[in-house]
């Protein structure tokens, strides 16, 4: 049920958005052949999550320009590391107990106890988003992305073990991102933003900052 929330709010923003952008739209029209690499971008920033305590993120970006009317295409690779909640811990070893028992095996005097698990993610990430100037010089863009989650899991009781191999994954993930660009000089810009990311069970809100320094071509209407 999450998920279809997820993507019907999603199909909705893109609804809303495409209209919206051509009366403000003052990028110039590219297409797939100005696609290159033209600059990057160094941010970090804080996750809110569901399963996995709050933790921090750094992230590094890339900004391949724009295919069409001010749509910019921006992939990058993220990591965060953080603990698994302390209630999913409790229900993992829950459903870890029923499991063992149904195949007959015997648990320890008052159950398991996993202890500390650590939850770690590398991401790879493909955002698209419209991107467009709006008043006192900032550049407002929004839109849609998907990505690849390696997760790794670890912890004393859990290494070494079939548990471990259990919290191990490869994970697709689908996010809804908007933010803002504040370029300092023509090259160089401030920038913030917030990404809803969803995947599985697992679905947190980033908010980042960064700074960005393009020295590919700037397109009409880019300049500060």
């Amino acid at each position: 049920m999450r998920m279809e929330v997820m993507w019907k709010l999603a199909l909705a923003a893109v609804v809303i958005l495409a209209p919206a952008r051509a009366p403000s739209q003052e990028l110039a029209d590219y297409d797939y052949a100005n696609l290159s690499f033209r600059g990057v971008m160094a941010e970090g920033g804080y996750i809110f999550a569901n399963n996995v305590e709050n933790t921090e993120i750094f992230a590094l970006r890339f900004d391949l320009g724009f295919l069409g009317p001010g749509f910019r295409i921006v992939p990058g690779v993220a990591f965060w590391t953080s603990r698994m909640a302390q209630n999913e811990v409790d229900d993992f070893e829950v459903r870890l107990g029923e499991l063992n028992a149904a195949q007959g095996g015997t648990a320890p005097p008052g159950g398991f106890d996993l202890g500390r698990i650590d939850r770690d993610d590398v991401v790879l990430s493909l955002d698209g988003h419209y991107m467009w100037s709006v008043p006192l010089d900032f550049f407002f863009w929004t839109g849609v992305g998907v990505s690849a989650h390696f997760l790794n899991g670890s912890g004393p009781a859990v290494d070494g073990t079939f548990v471990e191999d259990l919290l191990d994954s490869v994970a697709a993930g689908f996010n809804v991102h908007g933010g803002l660009d504040y370029p300092v000089t023509d090259r160089f810009r401030l920038y913030g933003g917030s990404k809803l990311e969803v995947l599985g069970d697992l679905l947190y809100v980033e908010v980042r900052f960064g700074l960005s320094y393009i020295w590919g071509e700037l397109v009409q209407g880019e300049a500060r």
